[in-house]
């Protein structure tokens, strides 16, 4: 490969992003963790693997940052995940930390790296990655709407009993409970889902989509869904690495698109090689609107918050 991603934080969705990525042959992946042997053991395992899954990526385990050097996407995993009872809120404290430490850390070596954030509370996560690197907008970028949207998919798919290749659906707004799942622009084969199903279903479904992380994290009881973030994350990067310019829902930083200044909101963008390309103005109706505010303004708490911890 002549590409590299580096994915820190070696749990179980850094783990799994580093699968996806080898296994798609998208880039060479860097595994790196603080706790050491964790990211050499997980990448000798996948190396392992590559005969049985037929590709040629290589996988680097580590515990220094030297040997993420020159990487084209930095996948930023690490931080506490939610136990039971947690919201993602109450990550604020501790995550800040651990990802002011390992920004730093990613810009010295890869300066022109793009960064995909994935750490909870999401959209208050990228303000301290974008924040600690003074990275431009474009490359700092949240993984959240792919995510909450596929949530949302699955729903449609299970309600309908479809393949879910024919389903797109868009949830906007921040990663959290006040998420805006857009029935009107979630479709089955180009039909809306608002001619399909009952106003109350449709409700039902945005409802556990909104609360889809904690009914994961209820379930396990000792950890938080990484399957999907994980997929989610790749998919991101599958977009930029390949210039696809896919049109994702991604948490970005706005500048007056929606009526939001100064904030990272989940929105439509334009993925491609230089990160985020374009980002797409959507005509909101006031309920949407008002549903769009109310989220900005649960990030808005979040950021404030921060400030004064610093």
């Amino acid at each position: 490969m002549n590409q590299k991603v580096t994915v820190v934080g070696a749990g179980n969705v850094g783990a799994t992003a580093a699968q996806r990525i080898v296994e798609k042959e998208l880039a060479d992946v860097v595994l790196i963790d603080i706790i050491e042997g964790v990211p050499q053991g997980k990448s000798l395992d996948l190396s392992q693997a590559a005969p049985i899954e037929k590709h040629d990526a290589h996988l680097t385990g580590t515990n220094a940052y030297e040997d993420t050097t020159n990487s084209d996407i930095v996948i930023i995993t690490a931080g506490i995940p939610r136990k039971p009872g947690m919201s993602r809120d109450d990550l604020l404290s501790t995550n800040r930390g651990i990802i002011k430490n390992v920004t730093k850390q990613v810009v010295k070596y890869s300066p022109n790296a793009i960064l995909i954030i994935v750490s909870n509370p999401l959209d208050a996560m990228c303000h301290v990655a974008m924040e600690e690197s003074g990275f431009p907008k474009h490359r700092v970028i949240g993984m959240a709407g792919v995510l909450d949207s596929a949530r949302f998919r699955a729903f449609i798919s299970m309600e309908l009993n479809v393949s879910v290749e024919n389903i797109h659906a868009l949830v906007l707004g921040g990663h959290g409970d006040t998420m805006v799942p857009l029935p009107r622009f979630s479709t089955v084969a180009g039909v809306p889902i608002t001619e399909l199903l009952s106003p109350e279903r449709i409700e039902a479904m945005a409802t556990r989509t909104r609360n889809g992380g904690a009914e994961i994290v209820s379930l396990l009881k000792t950890g938080s869904a990484y399957y999907a973030p994980a997929s989610a994350a790749v998919e991101m990067a599958e977009s930029i690495l390949k210039d696809k310019k896919k049109i994702l829902p991604c948490t970005a930083y706005l500048e007056g698109e929606y009526g939001i200044s100064g904030l990272f909101v989940g929105v439509p963008v334009k993925l491609g090689k230089n990160g985020i390309e374009q980002i797409i103005s959507l005509k909101l109706t006031a309920d949407e609107k008002k549903a769009l505010d109310k989220s900005a303004a649960a990030v808005q708490e979040l950021v404030d918050a921060m400030k004064k911890m610093a």
